[in-house]
């Protein structure tokens, strides 16, 4: 684990964005954690998790030219990772997508700078891949390149349902479908890295071996 996923995700609690106990998922499991980066919610929290996404794309070495964001949470997360680009020397356009097209106006569904070569798609999670599959569609249709997306966590789990599970996680699908890398600031091995470190109280050694269980069920294959 880096230092750099080590302290997004002592952040990410400490924020109480991650958090540790019964949860269920859109999948319909319990899982013993949940993520919501709704929750960083003030200016200091979303710019601080700007500035992760933004050295993680500058660390990844990819070539990109501009971002997108799906709406809607991708909206304000696509316009916090361009200011911080800008502030690390990497100055680059943005655009995000309404959910309705506008009628008037300039119209259309893109607001923001034209899409127009590389671009990364910037996201919370991967849960079914449904957001990157409309934003990969609105991107080409464009004429422009989608070249990676960027997600906070990576929770590293199978996709569908108990009786119908896949082989491939939701981002393993979503690499797939589209021959793209996603990247992560995170994933569910640095979360178990964070408990493993955290220290050795029976609350937190509870909250290990519920991860750890729950990904020896669903985990993907790496």
């Amino acid at each position: 684990m880096s230092a750099l996923r080590e302290e997004f995700i002592r952040f990410a609690v400490d924020c109480g964005v991650l958090r540790f106990g019964e949860f269920v998922t859109k999948a319909g499991r319990t899982s013993p954690y949940f993520f919501n980066a709704g929750l960083f919610n003030d200016g200091q929290s979303l710019g601080r998790l700007a500035d992760y996404y933004a050295d993680t794309l500058l660390q990844s070495g990819v070539s990109f030219d501009m971002l997108f964001g799906p709406a809607y949470k991708g909206i304000p997360l696509v316009a916090a990772v361009a200011v911080s680009l800008a502030a690390k020397g990497r100055n680059v356009p943005f655009a995000y997508n309404r959910k309705e097209a506008k009628d008037h106006g300039e119209g259309g569904v893109i607001v923001g700078a034209p899409l127009k070569g590389k671009v990364v798609i910037i996201d919370d999670v991967i849960s079914a891949g449904t957001s990157v599959n409309e934003s990969v569609g609105i991107i080409r249709q464009a004429g422009a390149t989608p070249g990676v997306v960027l997600i906070a966590l990576d929770r590293m789990e199978r996709s569908g349902k108990d009786n119908a599970l896949s082989e491939l996680s939701a981002v393993q699908e979503v690499q797939k479908a589209h021959g793209m890398p996603v990247l992560s600031i995170a994933n569910l091995d640095d979360l178990l890295g964070y408990l493993e470190k955290a220290g050795t109280t029976e609350e937190l050694e509870r909250y290990k071996n519920a991860v750890k269980a729950y990904r020896d069920r669903y985990g993907a294959s790496r």
